[in-house]
């Protein structure tokens, strides 16, 4: 413990406060570090993520609108586009061109390839809205796990500063003041790990929700075209 008359103000700034702590407050303040980083990396990456998905959706929405074909807009995005959009047009293009390639078609014929575009554009909607829910685990870890073990840190020291008191025998303010602030500096960096990483998750999960949602409408939207052209063509 530091003695009371060598306490000034800054014995109690942050890198004094930890470089005095226990070794396992110590560890558990390395830890809660790194797990704030990991996810600021994971909003950092999230934010620049759904900037770009939906400006780039809103980019392929309005070329859609355009009146322009859906062939040539499904030609202007490429061979393998990465966003999900143009890649459920251009799937769904694809499903049309082979059953328009059979020649006739029955009318069950006909729902059955309706049916199976519509599988393609789901499994394209769960594999994208599983690609933007990546990461968001992790915030759910860092947001519900970080108290706790900033908690375990401050109760590890706490009973670390009542067996030195104890022993010592001096119970002065001056005595247990600074060993109580090394303790609770640990619950201190587990909520500043945890709540952004909370305020950031419920965020991202609303974001990818409406993302999601997006491309269900775009979806829905794509299958009434298609079943026009059928009903045309029929």
């Amino acid at each position: 413990m530091t003695p009371a008359a060598a306490l000034t103000p800054e014995s109690f700034d942050l890198i004094s406060l930890f470089v005095r702590a226990d070794w396992v407050v110590k560890l558990v303040m390395i830890g809660l570090a790194a797990a704030s980083l990991w996810s600021w990396t994971i909003i950092l990456e999230k934010l620049f993520r759904f900037h770009t998905l939906n400006r780039d959706a809103n980019a392929f929405e309005d070329a859609v609108a355009s009146g322009r074909s859906l062939e040539d807009v499904a030609a202007d995005a490429g061979d393998q586009p990465v966003q999900a959009l143009p890649r459920m047009l251009q799937a769904a293009l694809k499903e049309w061109r082979d059953g328009r390639g059979r020649g006739g078609a029955t009318e069950g014929q006909l729902a059955f390839l309706v049916q199976r575009i519509d599988r393609t554009l789901d499994t394209i909607i769960a594999r994208e809205s599983a690609r933007v829910e990546t990461g968001l685990g992790g915030l759910a870890i860092v947001a519900t796990a970080s108290p706790f073990v900033g908690l375990f840190g401050t109760v590890w020291g706490i009973m670390q500063s009542f067996q030195a008191i104890a022993i010592q025998k001096n119970t002065s303010l001056a005595i247990v003041a600074p060993s109580i602030a090394e303790a609770l500096f640990a619950t201190a960096i587990g909520l500043v790990a945890a709540i952004p990483a909370y305020i950031f998750y419920n965020a991202f999960s609303t974001s990818a929700a409406k993302y999601a949602g997006r491309l269900e409408g775009f979806a829905d939207d794509l299958s009434t075209a298609i079943q026009r052209r059928l009903s045309e063509r029929a």
